[in-house]
This record gives C-alpha cells, structure tokens and sequence, in this order.
C-alpha cells in the first residue's frame, strides 16, 4: 500500500480510529478478526489521504477534528466492512467515561492543539528562605544590641576621652565575658593604630559592629588572637596571654622577680597546648581544633581560682616544675639540647635504645632543634607527655608511628617483635623470668581486641583502654614490670579519682618526690626554711 510516503501509520492505535456503528464487542474475543479488518481500513484511499492529513496538521500545528474527517471516511467506505458489523440492529456505543483511554478523553475533551504538556504546568511558588549563613557572623538581635551598649555606655561615662589598657579590664570582664588576661590582647586588636586608647565608638564598631557579640566565646578568643588575614593560631599568639597571666595571677606572683622561669613556664603552657589540641601537627591551630579542646574551659577557670596548681590542664605551675626539672637532670652539660645517650637514662633507663633511635629518627614528629641529633626544649616536653600519659590519643598516635617500622598505618607480630627482642634481652640480664614472644603477642591481641588478628590499627588502638599497656610491653621495662605484678596501691588511688590522667598522677608524684630532694639540698646546705610556696626549678 502507497500512503504517499507517510511513514508513521503504523504507530496508530486502531482504537484511536473509531468507525461508526461498529461496536468492539465482538472484537474483543478474536482478535485476529479486528487485525484484519484494520488492515483492510488502511487499504482504503480515503484513509490513507486522512491519515497523511492528520499527520501533516499535526507536523504544521494545525488544530485537528478527528471526529469530521473520520465521518466523511465511514461514509464514503462503508461498504468496504462486511454487513454483520454494519447492522443497523447494533446498539450505539456507550459514551466514554473520564476513566477511559487517556489519548481518547484528551482528544475529546481538548482537541485544540497539540502544544507541550509541560507548558500547561504552573510554576512553583518561590518561599522566602531567610538567610541562615553570614560570612562575618550573625548580627545581634536588637534588644541583645541595646543592651551591650547600655552596659558599654555605662563604662564609657567616666572615660569621655576612651580607655588606657589598663582601664579596659572592666571592658573584656564586664562586657565581653572573657577572662581578664587577654584584655592587653583585645584592646590591641581594637586600638589597631596603636594609639594607647580605646574609644567607645571603637569599641561599638569592633564588638557589636563587628558581630563579635553573637559568637562563641572560642569563636571570640581565635579571633582576637589571630593575626590580620590569617586562619589559624601560632604559639607566638599566646605569648601576649601567657605574658599577661604571669603579670597579674596571684597564683604566680613569685615568679614575677625571675624572669628566666617565667619566659620557660609561658613555652611550657603554649607546647602542651598544641600538643593536646593542635591534632594535625602542623604548628597551625585551626578554628575546628580550638572548639573540640578542653583550652576554652581552662581559660575560664583562670579567673576563678588563685591557686594556679588547681588548674591542671595546661597551667598547672607543678607540673612545669616537672616537666623543666626531668629535662635540667637529662641535660648533663645544660646546653639546653637532649641527645641519645642524655634520653637512654630517662626513668632510669627504662626506654630500649630501639624505640630512642625510632624518636631520634624523627618519625613521630620532627624536631624543632636546628642541632643535629639532639632533642630541643620543645621535642623534650612532647616525648614526656606522650611516656607519661600513654591512654592519651597524641600519645597513642606518637608511639604508634614509632613502632610502624615500615609506616603502612598498621603494627604487624613482625614489628612488635622486633622491639620486644631487646625487652626480652634485659628481662634476662635482671635474671627475670623470660617470656616467649608467643606468649606476649596473644596477651596483646586479648588487650587491643583488633579487627584483623595479623595487625594492629590506629583505630584498634583508640578503641581500647589497655593501649598504652602494649607499648610499655614492647620498649619500657619498668612499667612493664609494674604493670604484670600491679601495684595495689595505684589501683586504689587511680579508683578514688578516676577524673585524673595517668599524666596527672605522674606529675603529682614527681613534684613530691623533687620538693623532697629540695629540703633535703637545703638541710644539707644548713638552709632549710619552711616553704609554703612553690619550688623555683633549678638553672
């Protein structure tokens, strides 16, 4: 059949093409019957012509009347269906209901033109959503904003002409609800000219201007301490804070006529900052790294307690005097650098040379002595925090890397073999009992309970309490030792406080220990005072 090049017949549905006074009923049961017979309705010319109509109207556009054209086909060619379907004796068809075929009620209901349904769809309402992100922090509510400056006009009334920075304490205690030491450090950053006043239209500008007000109070601190376009804090921006508490904390006023234990108190408070906090070991000390430490609360407690001891994180005066007095006893010629054989006698050689030749290796963490092959002030003060607080996560990541021989982020039975080696070698030369390595690597992998029984994670680690205990297996004799008979006195101590840290306890212990020494000396020297105070370390 030649339908003048039309192409697309076949895609009709014969339903589509409703021939009058035939009735579908007797099509539904033989199906080969209407196949044949809409074969013969596409023979006929005046459907051909029709169909290439339709297709042309709707190729152009053209709004369709299928029902007119299919009226004047049925007449013409009626005689062309057999007489039984023709009957006049057949019922009409029964109107179509919404229900039925989809493209029949469209062409019913709708038959003007054949444009996209999706232009018919109405556009979405667009809602209001208020802005939830502001790049310089949300501003203050209103009544917030009035009340800060009532409180800000309050101050400012007796100083017309602004405040000195020794005036500005009130400001940053008052009004800011920051601790007090770094009131120096908050009026430099608003008195950015340097010129010795702060005035309340500077101040307004800064805090309230500035949406200082409405962020946390870590939020507030990283940015008064950090310097113009930088991200992080370095641990020369704590200087000016640390500088302010030596000068004005009573608990600290007997270091005021020594400067040289001052300047050393101040590096020790900043090293055991970023070692506990500064987690990516890089000396930058993000905004994130700020807000999950405990350095905030710390601060806060500054200005309600005059024993500067009580606040043991970071600030405790003793634990320096610890921390100074091990690295002055290690440090034989007191040139302020710590080498291998200085590091072998600490706690009475306890450590393996292996793990010291690992720490001098630099694999934990590189030095920061420019001296080759010796230990700063500094590297000093981040090895004893991670030997004497092993439960801790820098510790366990310190340690970790050392026993990583190959640095593939996992401890194999090789590598612990390899250090236990040594241990296993002075155990016998103590003429202690030797333990097989078999032996000690089951007892390991009941402590750590790892994922995979051939090696040992990071993970692994943080997820056990007994951590600490393995390295102490694999290169520290002493607490090896202590650990197998377990002491029943430091049992019942660690119970009775549970909130102090195995670091804690250590500095509790050795300045006992050093304040004892101290009187001896002095006895011995014809000397001896009463001392309420704290000790000076030795220089």
């Amino acid at each position: 059949m030649d339908i003048d090049g039309v192409d697309d017949v076949h895609i009709l549905d014969p339903e589509f093409l409703q021939l009058q006074g035939l009735s579908p009923a007797p099509l539904k049961p033989s199906s080969h019957i209407a196949d044949e017979l809409f074969s013969q309705w596409l023979s006929l010319p005046e459907t051909a012509r029709l169909v290439k109509s339709l297709i042309d109207d709707a190729k152009s556009g053209t709004p369709t009347n299928v029902s007119k054209n299919y009226a004047t086909i049925n007449v013409s060619g009626g005689s062309a269906l057999p007489a039984v379907f023709l009957s006049s004796s057949t019922p009409p068809l029964s109107p179509r209901s919404s229900s039925g075929s989809p493209r029949f009620s469209r062409q019913r209901t709708s038959p003007p033109s054949l444009q996209s349904p999706l232009r018919s769809v109405k556009e979405p309402k667009h809602e209001l959503i208020p802005q939830f992100y502001y790049q310089d922090g949300r501003p203050p509510a209103k009544e917030l904003k009035e009340q800060c400056i009532s409180m800000v006009d309050q101050v400012f009334s007796n100083y017309i002409d602004g405040l000195h920075v020794d005036e500005f304490k009130s400001i940053t205690k008052e009004v800011c609800k920051l601790p007090s030491f770094l009131s120096p450090a908050l009026f430099r950053k608003i008195d950015h000219n340097s010129t010795d006043i702060v005035t309340r239209d500077a101040f307004i500008k800064y805090w309230i201007d500035g949406n200082m007000l409405t962020m946390d109070t870590a939020s507030q601190i990283y940015n008064i301490l950090r310097q113009q376009g930088c991200k992080y804090l370095r641990q020369a921006d704590f200087k000016p804070v640390l500088d302010e508490l030596l000068a004005t904390h009573p608990g600290l006023e007997f270091l005021r006529t020594t400067s040289e234990f001052q300047e050393r108190y101040a590096e020790t408070v900043i090293y055991r900052i970023f070692y506990y906090i500064n987690r990516s070991g890089t000396g930058c000390l993000t905004l994130r790294e700020l807000k999950r430490g405990n350095l905030i609360a710390a601060m806060q407690q500054l200005d309600e307690e005059d024993d500067i001891n009580k606040i043991i994180r970071y600030f405790s005066y003793e634990h320096f005097y610890v921390i100074y007095c091990k690295f002055w006893e290690l440090d034989g010629d007191h040139d302020c650098f710590i080498d291998k054989d200085n590091l072998i006698k600490y706690g009475n050689n306890a450590l393996t040379y292996r793990i010291v030749d690992r720490i001098f290796s630099q694999v934990p963490r590189k030095f920061t002595s420019k001296v080759e092959g010796k230990m700063s002030y500094e590297d000093f003060v981040y090895f004893i925090l991670a030997e004497e607080d092993k439960s801790s996560e820098p510790s366990l990541e310190y340690w970790f890397k050392c026993v990583d021989l190959d640095e593939n982020g996992v401890i194999t039975p090789n590598e612990m073999q390899f250090f236990f080696e040594e241990q296993l070698h002075r155990m016998e030369c103590i003429t202690q009992e030797a333990v097989l390595f078999s032996d000690i690597l089951c007892q390991i992998i009941d402590m750590i309970g790892p994922e995979k029984e051939n090696c040992i994670t990071f993970q692994d680690l943080k997820g056990s309490k007994l951590s600490g205990n393995v390295f102490n297996i694999l290169f520290n004799l002493n607490k090896f030792m202590a650990f197998e008979t377990r002491d029943p006195f430091l049992i019942r101590q660690e119970r009775e406080d549970p909130n102090l840290t195995e670091w804690d306890r250590f500095a509790q212990r050795e300045y006992v220990r050093l304040s004892m020494e101290e009187d001896v000396d002095e006895v011995s020297n014809g000397s001896a005072d009463v001392w309420d105070e704290p000790l000076e370390p030795p220089f």
